[in-house]
């Protein structure tokens, strides 16, 4: 399956040959672009247009990031898999109000399944997120309740963790370093989902929980929402607890953020954990947490098309 290649320090993407190369005054690193699903770049990194018509042949995307991890935007080759009956059907189904909070719930409950299955992994009190009901009669109450089950993981969370302190969300800028590293973990997350919905047929920016807006993917939005307990929050507890990060991995201006060294292990063990293969419990075999990503997509389809009632995902592991 192919990965996620990170860059880290500013330099270009430019093209020789048939090979991508990341360029910079320091050294010239091939990238695998026959085996990089897409690039995320988290310092200012230029595109010549060379690299933009390589990327567009391997349909490889690139997701910029700022300083602090926020996605920012993203260089997206011109759509290979399209499907104007996928997206007439997803249209469809965003336009009626029962079948849109229909979706809608269905995310809440895989956010609320994928938190419990976090807790009972670290043996840690679920019940408060287990007890609460997801009902709403709009999108709107529905993310009310998905508020409300973010709060009660937090508390939670925070007991968890041996060595920062982590008194809730904050962001833009993150104010502390549990903060800093949700931040970039959730961005990378969400750039992931919008890759893997891309190879579905559905249309990114027609989503059902969040509210379409222009300027951001926010299907993208829906289905990361639902994997953030079992990856992110798993990869920085893992990491803060086994004291891989440190205070020495952070650096700080108006907010907190990653230095390079923190951000080179912070994503490596995201990226690990997103390539963990997990049992399918219904194909009977194998496969990557980030396949799974996939598989929501195309679960959606299904359900569009009247094939099979859609079901998010429930975490079992």
């Amino acid at each position: 399956m192919k990965k996620a290649y990170y860059i880290t320090q500013m330099g270009t993407l430019e093209r020789k040959g048939n090979t991508l190369f990341f360029v910079n005054e320091n050294e010239k690193r091939p990238i695998p672009i026959n085996s990089t699903s897409e690039v995320h770049c988290f310092k200012p990194v230029s595109l010549t247009s060379g690299a933009i018509r390589l990327l567009s042949e391997k349909n490889v995307p690139v997701h910029f990031y700022n300083k602090y991890g926020y996605y920012r935007g993203s260089y997206m080759p011109a759509e290979g898999q399209i499907s104007g009956a996928v997206v007439i059907k997803q249209a469809e189904h965003y336009l009626n109000p029962e079948k849109r909070l229909f979706i809608a719930r269905q995310f809440v409950e895989g956010i609320k399944a994928s938190m419990v299955a976090f807790l009972k992994s670290q043996r840690a009190d679920y019940k408060p997120i287990a007890e609460i009901t997801v009902e709403g009669s709009s999108p709107a109450e529905l993310m009310g309740v998905e508020s409300h089950l973010w709060q009660e993981f937090y508390s939670i969370y925070a007991t968890l963790l041996k060595y920062f302190d982590f008194s809730g969300r904050n962001r833009r800028p993150p104010r502390d370093e549990v903060n800093a590293m949700i931040s970039y973990g959730n961005s990378v997350l969400y750039g992931i989902a919008l890759s893997e919905i891309r190879k579905t047929y559905l249309h990114p920016a027609i989503s059902f929980l969040h509210e379409p807006l222009e300027r951001r993917y926010s299907l993208a939005l829906d289905v990361a929402d639902i994997f953030k307990p079992i990856t992110v929050f798993r990869v920085i507890l893992r990491l803060v607890n086994r004291r891989q990060i440190r205070e020495e991995h952070f650096e700080r201006d108006l907010g907190v953020m990653l230095n390079r060294e923190g951000l080179k292990v912070f994503l490596s063990e995201l990226n690990d954990e997103l390539g963990k293969r997990v049992l399918h419990p219904r194909f009977r075999r194998k496969v990557s947490i980030r396949y799974l990503i996939r598989l929501e997509g195309y679960s959606l389809v299904k359900h569009f098309f009247g094939d099979r009632e859609y079901k998010s995902l429930r975490a079992w592991w």
